[in-house]
């Protein structure tokens, strides 16, 4: 009979505390959340930064070829004596480096475009970090009531979590 009033003193001894687990299992699964959100931003960031790079790759590729024709068109112009089809070789060369020229300052503004794209998904990133780093500490505050019992923890908690929510809603938003 004994165990029964020890367990039924345990069900009803802290009405408070139930209350407070409950929140701390509500911040648990938020933080759970935004860690998740967290981390796929800093994939996508990784791979648009990879993606930025293999654009910028691909422009100077673009660059090097327009460079190439240009020593061309040099090195034709420069001999003394220039064979007959020198000349069809020049305006093909021209053409080339108008056709490479274009398609550089295409893969340039790409390029650009992406890098964009992944500076925007780092800052979401780090908001993200932020938001669940206090959403982490408000969950522990939160949790030190079952040891201190005393409610200025929870009250700390909740604040940093809202905090941590703000911060992750704006990342989102960004």
């Amino acid at each position: 009979m004994a165990e029964l009033e020890i367990h039924h003193e345990v069900e009803g001894g802290d009405p408070m505390g139930k209350k407070i687990g409950v929140l701390a299992a509500i911040l648990a699964v938020l933080l759970g959340i935004v860690t998740i959100i967290s981390h796929r931003a800093h994939t996508d960031a990784v791979l648009l930064k990879a993606d930025a790079n293999d654009k910028w790759s691909f422009y100077q590729a673009k660059k090097i070829k327009f460079h190439s024709l240009e020593l061309g068109v040099d090195l034709l112009n420069a001999m003394p004596a220039r064979d007959p089809t020198a000349d069809a070789t020049l305006a093909r060369y021209e053409k080339e480096k108008k056709r490479y020229s274009r398609e550089s300052d295409d893969a340039q503004a790409d390029a650009r475009k992406t890098d964009a794209k992944a500076v925007h998904a780092e800052d979401q990133a780090l908001r993200f970090d932020f938001g669940e780093g206090l959403l982490e500490i408000g969950m522990i505050l939160t949790s030190l009531y079952f040891i201190a019992r005393s409610t200025l923890f929870p009250i700390v908690g909740v604040v940093s979590a809202l905090i941590g929510i703000g911060m992750a809603i704006s990342g989102w938003l960004l």
